[in-house]
């Protein structure tokens, strides 16, 4: 364990999946907050600032893809879904909303220790290597430094905003008011502006602007980031600088 334990948010509405979860886990050092819906949820994560998430999909209130979905809005903690559906529709719509993991209940402990310990590793990783690197494109998120074949490319601020916002969701669709709100701010709803400073981009980073190789749109729905692999801020595209 580090010096200062991770803090896990159980959220699930059966008290005995709750009390058992907090006992094996703090057991193994771990600090254990817990919610029973998923606004409680959603709540707790701003209030604590947990290092993962175990959630469950059949909440009382909000799906679990819903909260999973309004999560992803604005922060890459690590979800791993817990729950009694083995339906693979369930386990697609989870994943594609932002999940990082998904165990079937009942399930084994020691399975449910091993992908937290990965889910945490990575997300150590991350933090520690803030370098994306895609074919010639490479951002260094510490230094704001954005390269292509080598060569450093000057962005506004603007642009360089929606590049990070891209980067932390590389590999993901991120919508249009995604976007919007990231950059310029809640309430902001100008798809103009959008457009504009992302046609500016692509003039600066990609090889043909009209043949885009990285900022991929997605009609009607927003835009992606290319990456080799499809989590944010994954291993397999960030390199130490």
């Amino acid at each position: 364990m580090t010096e200062t334990a991770p803090r896990i948010l159980i959220v699930d509405d059966e008290p005995a999946i709750r009390r058992f979860l907090r006992t094996s886990l703090t057991a193994r050092g771990y600090t254990i907050y817990e919610a029973v819906d998923g606004q409680d949820a959603l709540q707790a994560v701003l209030s604590h600032r947990p290092d993962l998430l175990v959630l469950d999909l059949g909440l009382p209130d909000l799906d679990g893809v819903q909260v999973t979905r309004s999560l992803r809005e604005w922060t890459q903690i690590p979800i791993i879904i817990l729950s009694v559906r083995e339906q693979e529709a369930d386990k697609i719509a989870a994943l594609d909303a932002g999940a990082d993991d998904y165990l079937t209940k009942p399930f084994g402990l020691g399975e449910l220790l091993a992908r937290i310990r990965v889910a945490l590793r990575r997300q150590a990783t991350t933090a520690s290597e803030p370098v994306f690197r895609d074919g010639g494109l490479s951002v260094d998120l510490s230094r704001r430094l954005v390269t292509v074949d080598g060569r450093e490319v000057q962005l506004t601020p603007t642009e360089y905003d929606l590049l990070r916002v891209l980067v932390t969701y590389a590999g993901r669709v991120i919508t249009h008011s995604q976007l919007l709100h990231k950059v310029w701010g809640e309430g902001y709803e100008d798809m103009h502006l959008l457009r504009v400073n992302i046609s500016n981009l692509r003039h600066k980073v990609e090889p043909d602007p009209t043949r885009p190789t990285y900022i991929h749109t997605e009609p009607g729905v927003g835009y992606r980031l290319r990456a080799k692999t499809t989590g944010p801020l994954d291993e397999g595209v960030f390199r130490a600088g």
